[in-house]
């Protein structure tokens, strides 16, 4: 049995992409950056993987320093190289060359004591999309408080 402990959860990433497909990788972290998501202190803001030379990099994601790293303290910003098999790169590659389409972080955990994050293949939404979308659960929210109403 793997024990599983969210750090974090990029909320953003429903609301604004169709998420197509979903895939877990590991991060390259320095002793300082391991610590500071321990305290769950990583923010996704922009975040999205880019590929140089059939490698993939997570650029955008914020981890907050560490505050008793004392001199070895990471950079927040930097980018953070992913581990994945080659085939998986050449895969998502592919993907991404297609007009519209992106990788983008969802979440962060630590499985079996290791830092993985989920990547999603994600088309982004258009403004109307999302409208609809609220629009649409608006109406079920209402659907169902007038049913449980009259139950």
């Amino acid at each position: 049995m793997s024990s599983i402990k969210i750090v974090a959860v990029n909320k953003k990433a429903k609301k604004e992409y169709d998420i197509l497909d979903t895939l877990e990788a590991g991060l390259v972290l320095t002793g300082s950056e391991v610590k500071s998501l321990r305290q769950g202190r990583l923010s996704f803001k922009d975040g999205y993987v880019r590929f140089d030379n059939e490698e993939a990099f997570l650029v955008g994601v914020h981890i907050a320093p560490y505050e008793n790293a004392g001199y070895a303290q990471h950079d927040p910003e930097r980018e953070r190289k992913l581990l994945l098999h080659k085939r998986e790169i050449r895969s998502l590659l592919g993907k991404v060359a297609q007009k519209g389409l992106t990788v983008i972080p969802l979440k962060v955990y630590f499985k079996n004591g290791l830092a993985k994050i989920e990547l999603g293949l994600a088309k982004g939404k258009k403004l109307y999309d999302r409208r609809e979308e609220l629009k649409r659960r608006t109406i079920e929210r209402e659907m169902a408080r007038a049913a449980s109403k009259y139950a």
